[in-house]
């Protein structure tokens, strides 16, 4: 099967590796229908995180169709249209009872990996896998889009949302233009905020910002980028902030233009050392989403509803022999969002 491997630094490409197969009771196979590129891919892409060359890369994202599953599946079986959450807990911890899967307490191995690929092993499936009704030729490929969305960055958005305390009414600023911080603004709308403020210099992405709930757009950067949040909160600051980028200046301006009380909401893989201010009593929350509680809770229900439209943050398609394209144009911001479309 076709798999995709990180040469080095700049060089994704596809190369063909066993088939894989059931290893455990609650394993899945699936074979991916659809894939994607992610934001925290990028940071091996760049070489910010200094992967070993040669390995597989973390793509984490896919909806297919289930192959072969374990003796101890009962929910799923051959034939079924899932999303492959790149989270996956046991449903009955303590952090999964609290819907936090993402920090499941019984599972080592709590995140989906090597997803750009013709197959894919989902491991912990019984719980965690959430299945579409129907088969993908029963949908346009806008609602296709948009289930891909599902494995990861619209709940990852929903997470920043919710640990964040949006609720009705609320003044809320997005910090990250991508498809996290895009799928932030649905969360915050879905909430019920009143202002929603996406912090973005792209137009494309400001254009879909609005279309998704943005109120307003503040181009600007660093202190500048504060002051103009600040006039706009009428020197309050925001009830609650999505970080959806996790560097070292979109964390500081997340907590510099939340107002006194208020929390930010972190799903940006970290890659800072920034702190929350202690005189403001700002909090700080947010971590590995919680794909399934809000698939299966919210977000699959609204997409077949027609009330969120995700799908959107995918500006490109590729075939998997153009992997490295697809890297390249997210690097490039000549896309949004990467969709891997399987032969």
């Amino acid at each position: 099967m076709k798999e995709t491997v990180l040469v080095k630094p700049g060089l994704v490409e596809i190369q063909d590796i066993d088939k894989p197969k059931l290893q455990k009771d609650d394993d899945v196979i699936i074979k991916v229908y659809r894939a994607s590129v992610c934001g925290s891919d990028l940071w091996n892409y760049k070489g910010i995180d200094k992967p070993r060359p040669g390995a597989h890369n973390s793509g984490h994202e896919a909806i297919g169709i289930v192959e072969e599953a374990g003796s101890a599946i009962n929910t799923v079986k051959k034939g079924d249209f899932v999303i492959a959450p790149f989270t996956h807990g046991c449903g009955h911890c303590a952090a999964c009872l609290a819907g936090y899967e993402g920090s499941c307490l019984n599972h080592d191995d709590n995140f989906s990996a090597d997803n750009q690929g013709e197959y894919v092993r989902f491991q912990h499936a019984d719980w965690a896998l959430v299945k579409i009704p129907g088969k993908p030729e029963d949908y346009t490929e806008g609602m296709i889009k948009s289930f891909q969305t599902l494995a990861d960055v619209m709940p990852t958005g929903y997470h920043a949302a919710r640990t964040a305390h949006v609720g009705k009414g609320d003044t809320v600023v997005v910090v990250g233009d991508g498809a996290v911080g895009l799928c932030g603004v649905i969360a915050a709308k879905l909430r019920g905020a009143k202002k929603i403020i996406i912090m973005s210099r792209h137009e494309d992405r400001q254009k879909l910002a609005i279309e998704f709930g943005a109120t307003d757009v503040v181009a600007e950067r660093g202190d500048e980028g504060v002051a103009k949040v600040m006039e706009l909160t009428n020197g309050a600051g925001a009830d609650a902030v999505l970080e959806c980028v996790g560097a070292e200046l979109s964390t500081k301006t997340a907590l510099d233009v939340a107002r006194p009380g208020a929390t930010v909401g972190r799903v940006g893989l970290p890659h800072t050392t920034v702190e929350a201010p202690f005189g403001k009593n700002v909090a700080l929350a947010g971590g590995p989403a919680s794909v399934t509680t809000y698939d299966k809770g919210v977000l699959l229900q609204a997409v077949l509803n027609g009330d969120i439209n995700p799908g959107k943050v995918f500006t490109q398609s590729f075939d998997l022999d153009h992997i490295n394209d697809a890297y390249q144009a997210m690097t490039d911001r000549k896309a949004i969002k990467s969709l891997i479309v399987m032969s």
